[in-house]
């Protein structure tokens, strides 16, 4: 208490005058000089008691005067004054004595001074502070502020002066600006692009930054998931509704030229081998879109670049190949530069095409031929008044991204070899997808085909001539009609997957910002349109996925009436009906820049006659080209086919907002990055790009993601976080893929003395040579190791441990295939090794499930001799595997995928309800090594003798040059990761969680090759493509169906 007494003791006192010194306190020294009247000091007598000078009241006085205390007792004194709540005075903290006469004159002129130095004090402010601000808060009032007279008189003449300080320096604001318009930037689309020059915005960014967690990622700001809960939700969107995305951050390349040029060029950087090409028949036809995955040029199946979407623009006349053709690429933007690196050096374009200072605009409108008015140089702070110049007049438009590219940074390649031109179309896009049996209605009901023009209608002062240049064709008319006709269909199919993949559909829409509904409501699917009638009820689909919205086409083309949607539904939307006029730069500008404001087309709706009615602009009203492209939702398996399949809509820039609010209203949800990582997990496909780990991208990805676990796991307290090694979990934070397959690539080849060998098969093989005993506990081992096991720690005791962080080790040095960074790493993409190994997976008799399992024709049986060529080809490989558990638990991401040994397949033939065996207590050895350090920190700490030595010692350790020790994490090069534990380490999951489509654990993760080979041979055949889960954080396995789906 006796701290906040001398602060508030303090804080009274600061306005004192220097010349002035009170007196308060006891009595503690005597003889001391103090400050009189008038600011002299004088010298305080001695009281003598013999003395005889002085008046004999005074000595009588000082005659029973206690005598003179020692200086023990003056400090004991001072310090039991300083803890009952005394304050010091006086600048040495000591207290004065009150003198014992005084003169009336130098007494008066010092009071005078004392007089004059308060209201000076009074009168000068000594702070910020305004003068209403001084008084006690109970004497406040709100009008203070603004009306002088509220104020106590004293105190009006002063704020009086300050009101008329302030008016002076008050910045000249418009009167009819409200408080909130005032404290925004003057030009807010300025301040947007600066704000976005390190992470782009999309044109949805606003709209999301309100209702989601916005996240920095990829050099944008994406919507990572919405602020309220919504994980079920999204899921019976996709599910039964509709969900949304903003994909527009996806990059897009443009290729033309000749088509054979354009296919020889890209024809080394895929393979047939794993599916289809630039070369599909239906994809070069522009009638479907294609996918595939990129390779550097002739280094399949290495050097991985990544997994791209292609489109090519439809052929003007069908069979002409010799005509300029036009492919659109569409990637992830981590996968960008290296792809574009690659596609220059394959095309050979090397020349820079230079950029215009100002875009060009080829196609004539009234305003493009006149200048804009120059803006007179006026204050910015000063609202400017809008002059109706009637033709003259031309808002200055910008959009989202304009700012936010360097504009001398070249954006076309040209090859004078090939004729090839490359263009970077990043963010010149919208890109947005729909999921959800609800796409169609949404669809159909928020867009509408754009009106053609009759010859007789005013065109003097539209914006829009491209579209009446169009409608003067008969040919494009009825193009247009045709294309209109196939989207009102879409009406009629009840799931976007009966659609077949891919498909393109172009059209012309008008502004959807005119039939946007005054309230947001669900599109429903039309009875009337719908194909099967008996399905709906009362407007409203009562069926499920797992009824009619997911079913084969086979069950939804018996209705006779519709012979029209049935014909769509088998043969697609046909090839001249895929064109549309977004593959044109100069109509996308043209309507970029036309696009009517929301401020003009909200003044026009408050013209109107009948308030609520339609707005009809007729040829002023925009006409925009769009593109609708089939996503085919989940491919692969046998359950749940064409779940999550939806419509991706691409749209110029500009224009994300007029289509994204219509979608919204129309009853679509609006989902983030953790609802696209879901949809693909439940479709079971990899996610970009944390799913392609011998990709540039994955393995950045990858890094990132372990050093933001690292920090998340180091900011807990060591009793608040689990400890990895008593667990048994080497890599808690990231996957060692190129040491899980060498690893296992030398355990083979230790096991049988020549590589690629495996065990005869059989139900009676012995499960032992895949069990190691537990490294650090061998005092509790589980069970011991047979002679098959022998010459494997044998062969592998020089380099028992190795460094995940080393890319190549020497015996791997001059392999074939070896990329340039010495990996052999690689994922297995042949669809014809990966339909073989989906036969050998399951098990071999008994169950439905089996019997599609089972290797149909053109396909072996596992057998050594039968894994020889798929090994040989492929030596260290990683497959990507689905896992389902049998019974509870729910996996997630850097789950182990581990070996059964024989006593578990025994236990679980015992007990159907056995979850599963659980790991051993390992030993920590580095508990004694942070140990030692901490102590050896805490002495040299000591030696310094305070906290200025210990500024100098590193943050890392106790010594210069010893690796920082985290205590329940591996330190240091890790051991063989196969072998760690008491059960084999097969892999690593990458996506898993608990499924709401089956009710149960799914995962998604690889496996390497040769350790999926030998523990399939090594499994009975009834019980083949069993599997253990076990978390990084629990020594709990769990049963689990290894599944390889095409």
């Amino acid at each position: 208490m006796s701290n906040a007494k001398e602060r508030k003791h303090a804080k009274k006192m600061r306005n004192q005058p220097t010349n002035v010194t009170l007196s308060s306190g006891f009595v503690a020294d005597r003889g001391v000089k103090h400050h009189n009247g008038g600011g002299k000091a004088f010298q305080a007598p001695r009281l003598d008691p013999f003395s005889g000078t002085a008046p004999p009241r005074q000595t009588k006085t000082t005659h029973y005067a206690p005598p003179e205390p020692d200086v023990s007792e003056q400090l004991s004194s001072r310090v039991m004054f300083k803890k009952k709540g005394g304050w010091r005075a006086g600048p040495e903290g000591t207290s004065q004595e009150i003198p014992k006469y005084i003169t009336a004159s130098t007494f008066a002129q010092a009071r005078a001074a004392e007089i004059s130095a308060m209201l000076k004090a009074v009168t000068q402010k000594s702070s910020n502070s305004l003068v209403f601000q001084t008084l006690p808060r109970h004497m406040r009032r709100r009008a203070m502020s603004h009306n002088v007279k509220r104020l106590p008189r004293r105190l009006q003449e002063m704020a009086q002066k300050e009101a008329e300080k302030a008016v002076h320096q008050k910045k000249e604001h418009s009167k009819n600006k409200c408080h909130k318009a005032r404290r925004c930037h003057v030009n807010r689309m300025l301040e947007f692009n600066r704000r976005q020059k390190k992470n782009i915005w999309l044109e949805t960014h606003i709209w999301h930054a309100k209702r989601f967690h916005v996240v920095r990622q990829w050099g944008y700001c994406l919507g990572e998931r919405p602020t309220v809960k919504s994980h079920r939700a999204c899921y019976r969107a996709m599910t039964n509704r509709c969900l949304l995305q903003d994909l527009s951050y996806y990059c897009c390349l443009e290729l033309k030229g000749k088509e054979e040029e354009i296919l020889k060029a890209l024809s080394p950087m895929c393979s047939i081998d794993t599916g289809l090409t630039f070369a599909a028949v239906h994809c070069l036809s522009g009638k479907r879109q294609g996918s595939l995955t990129l390779y550097r040029a002739h280094r399949y199946p290495h050097g991985v670049l990544g997994p791209v979407t292609f489109i090519w623009r439809p052929e003007r006349t069908p069979g002409d190949t010799s005509a300029s053709r036009q492919l659109w690429i569409w990637l992830h933007p981590t996968l960008k530069q290296d792809i574009l690196e690659e596609v220059k050096a394959a095309c050979q374009c090397t020349e820079p095409v230079t950029p215009t200072p100002c875009v060009p605009d080829p196609l004539p409108t009234p305003s493009h031929g006149q200048s804009q008015p120059a803006l007179p140089d006026e204050k910015i702070g000063k609202k400017r008044k809008r002059k109706d110049d009637g033709e003259d007049a031309k808002p200055v438009k910008k959009f989202f991204g304009d700012g936010t590219r360097d504009p001398h940074q070249p954006r076309s390649w040209i090859s004078a070899a090939t004729g090839i031109v490359i263009s970077d179309l990043t963010m010149e896009m919208n890109r947005f997808r729909l999921i959800g049996p609800l796409s169609h209605s949404i669809l159909t009901e928020a867009l509408k085909a754009a009106s053609v023009h009759m010859e007789g209608e005013d065109t003097e002062k539209t914006p829009h001539l491209w579209w009446i240049e169009t409608c003067k064709n008969p040919d494009a008319v009825s193009l247009h009609r045709r294309q209109e006709a196939i989207f009102e269909l879409l009406g009629g199919v009840t799931s976007p997957a009966e659609i077949p993949a891919g498909t393109v559909l172009g059209l012309t829409v008008g502004d959807p910002r005119i039939n946007l509904p005054q309230k947001r409501s669900t599109a429903l699917p039309n009875p009337e349109k719908c194909q099967v009638p008996e399905l709906c009820e009362e407007g409203r689909c009562t069926c499920s996925w797992s009824c009619a919205r997911w079913k084969p086409l086979s069950d939804h083309t018996d209705d006779p009436d519709n012979e029209e949607v049935r014909q769509l539904l088998l043969e697609g939307v046909p090839v001249e009906c895929a064109h549309s006029f977004i593959w044109s730069h100069a109509v996308c500008e043209s309507v970029t820049e036309n696009k009517i404001s929301d401020q003009d087309l909200n003044q026009k709706r408050s013209e109107l006659l009948v308030p609520g009615s339609q707005l009809v602009l007729g040829p002023h009203e925009s006409k925009i080209p769009i593109l609708l492209i089939q996503q085919p939702g989940r491919v692969a398996g046998d359950d749940r086919r064409g779940w999550g399949s939806g419509w991706d809509v691409l749209l110029p820039k500009g224009w994300g907002m007029a289509f994204w609010i219509p979608f919204i209203y129309r009853g679509a949800r609006a989902g983030g990055l953790k609802e696209a990582r879901v949809h693909s997990q439940y479709k079971r496909s990899p996610y970009v790009p944390g799913d392609f780990p011998d990709c540039s991208a994955g393995v950045l990805f990858a890094e990132e993601q372990a050093n933001d676990l690292l920090e998340k796991y180091k900011r807990r307290p060591p009793a608040k976080r689990p400890n990895y090694v008593k667990l048994g979990t080497l890599a808690p934070f990231c996957c060692p893929w190129e040491q899980l397959t060498r690893d296992w690539e030398s355990r083979v080849q230790a096991r049988e003395g020549s590589p690629g060998a495996f065990p005869p098969r059989g139900e009676g093989s012995d499960l032992r040579g895949d069990e190691v005993p537990c490294v650090p506990t061998p005092e509790k081992p589980r069970q011991a190791p047979d002679e098959a096991d022998t010459p494997l720690q044998d062969a592998r005791g020089p380099e028992g441990e190795r460094d995940t962080e080393c890319p190549a080790q020497a015996g791997a040095a001059g392999l074939p295939g070896q990329d340039a960074t010495g990996s052999l790493l690689c994922v297995l993409r042949s669809r014809a090794a990966l339909k073989q190994l989906s036969a050998w997976c399951g098990p071999s008799c008994g169950g439905r499930r089996a019997a599609q399992r089972a290797p149909g024709r053109g396909q072996r049986d596992l057998t050594p001799e039968a894994c020889l060529p798929l090994l040989d080809r492929f030596p260290r490989a990683l497959v990507w595997v689905s896992l389902s558990l049998l019974g509870k638990g729910s996996p997630e991401p850097r789950t182990m995928i581990c070996v059964p040994a024989e006593e578990d397949f025994l236990q679980l033939g015992r007990d159907r309800l056995y979850c599963g065996p659980q790991e051993p207590k390992h030993s920590d050895p580095f508990k004694s090594k942070i140990r030692k350090q901490k102590e050896k920190k805490k002495v040299e700490k000591r030696q310094n003798h305070g906290p200025a030595g210990s500024e100098g010692l590193p943050v890392g350790g106790p010594a210069v040059g010893l690796p920082a020790l985290t205590l329940g994490l591996w330190s240091g090069p890790l051991p063989d990761v196969t072998s760690h534990c008491s059960r084999a380490l097969l892999g690593f999951v990458t996506q898993g969680d608990f499924s709401m489509a089956v009710g149960c654990g799914e995962a998604l993760g690889f496996v390497s090759l040769t350790g999926l080979l030998d523990t399939l041979c090594r499994q009975p055949a009834a019980q083949r493509g069993l599997v253990l889960l076990r978390p990084p954080a629990s020594p709990q396995y769990r049963f689990a169906r290894i599944a390889i789906e095409l």
